[in-house]
């Protein structure tokens, strides 16, 4: 039985949710979300409560309840608190140059590198070697830093390249270790 599948989701005061058949919308002031509900799954909303309970026994529908409840749970959070990314540039002479939703990137490349942030995500410059992403959608929040990041994915001699707020980057020794 899954764990996750069982957990009740209290939904946060300002935050509306409906279910139209198999499609769930929540919304609040900062937009809405909406999601196809898995067949296999049934999702009961009563109050400020919202469950989800697998429709029969099958491992799939086990499975499918989890991994529904989780994505319930992140849309509640994302409309009620959104979702923040940091990443931050490491490198002689890479930098960040944020104008609006587009970014661009000066990585070591003979061209400065330009992204254009999809709808509904806003990036906000801290300094030239620092940006958040934020929004309210965690999966596209999270699929465009990973996308940032791919430009010039941190390498482990150095340390140079585009890193998570916060990210380890384990550190290799060099040639000096071979001898």
């Amino acid at each position: 039985m899954s764990r996750i599948g069982n957990r009740k989701l209290t939904i946060p005061s300002g935050v509306e949710v409906a279910l139209d058949n198999n499609k769930l919308t929540v919304k609040s002031s900062k937009g809405s979300l909406e999601l196809m509900i898995d067949p296999l799954v049934s999702v009961e909303i009563e109050e400020s409560v919202i469950e989800t309970k697998p429709k029969d026994g099958s491992p799939r529908a086990n499975v499918m309840s989890g991994t529904v409840n989780s994505l319930i749970h992140n849309m509640l959070v994302g409309v009620s608190e959104g979702y923040v990314k940091g990443l931050e540039i490491i490198g002689v002479g890479y930098r960040f140059n944020v104008s609006g939703n587009k970014i661009g990137i000066n990585a070591g490349f003979s061209h400065p590198v330009e992204m254009v942030a999809p709808e509904g995500i806003s990036v906000k410059s801290i300094s030239n070697t620092e940006i958040e992403l934020s929004g309210i959608d965690k999966q596209k929040v999270s699929e465009f830093a990973a996308k940032v990041r791919e430009i010039r994915s941190p390498e482990p001699y150095k340390g140079k390249g585009i890193r998570y707020k916060g990210e380890y980057v384990r550190r290799k020794e060099g040639k000096k270790a071979a001898k």
